[in-house]
């Protein structure tokens, strides 16, 4: 099998000339419907009401290719006479003309007028989820009552006396106590880490640091 990209310049070669025409969609129906078999034309006549205009190729250099099934390109020629059939102003040609203005004019979108109410209630769907989510983390926030504030460091600090590193929502849930009013207290004594293998957790300021590791080690 020949590789993609094979191009056989078998027609440069033998300096093949060939015409380039250009026919409306109407005749390229009817000239599909024309077969030459065995190299003998058929009964059919092509259509002769289209006018057929010359061209000059106009110093450029047009050519031909071909792939065959095996994807080899094949130089077929070089243009040496461009035409155009031009299609005849008939009347069926001019009705599929304007049928196809018509077509091609037609909006993308439609609106509508509506001669009744719309009972049927339209929730976005997209964002729905979320905003049960939302109303629900909400409701519970709302229900934690601040407590003493001496108290909340007394249960952070017995937290951090075990582990080293707690994630926000962790320390939400050993001390009860609301986000933002945790997260007041949390800056004073700890740091949020923002990189490494322990980022978006918290830790104790070195001043405030007891951990049991350190206290059995000494």
């Amino acid at each position: 099998m020949a590789e993609r990209g094979e191009l056989d310049l078998t027609g440069a070669k033998q300096n093949t000339g060939v015409w380039l025409v250009k026919v409306s969609f109407t005749l390229n129906e009817e000239l599909a419907n024309i077969h030459d078999i065995g190299g003998k034309p058929a009964s059919v006549s092509a259509p002769r009401e289209h006018p057929f205009v010359l061209q000059s190729v106009g110093g450029q250099t047009l050519t031909v290719f071909t792939e065959s099934a095996s994807d080899k390109l094949s130089l077929e020629g070089i243009v040496v006479q461009r035409a155009e059939c031009r299609p005849a102003a008939s009347e069926n040609y001019m009705r599929l003309k304007r049928l196809q203005i018509e077509e091609s004019s037609k909006p993308v979108r439609l609106s509508q007028q509506l001669d009744k109410v719309v009972t049927t209630n339209y929730k976005p769907v997209a964002n729905h989820q979320y905003n049960i989510e939302y109303e629900r983390k909400k409701k519970e926030d709302g229900k934690r009552a601040r407590a003493d504030k001496q108290h909340v460091l007394d249960m952070l600090f017995s937290a951090f006396e075990k582990h080293q590193y707690y994630n926000l929502k962790d320390l939400v849930d050993i001390t009860k106590q609301p986000v933002v009013y945790l997260k007041e207290i949390l800056q004073e004594i700890g740091v949020q880490n923002v990189k490494g293998i322990h980022k978006n957790t918290w830790e104790l300021k070195p001043e405030y640091r007891h951990y049991q590791g350190e206290e059995e080690s000494g």
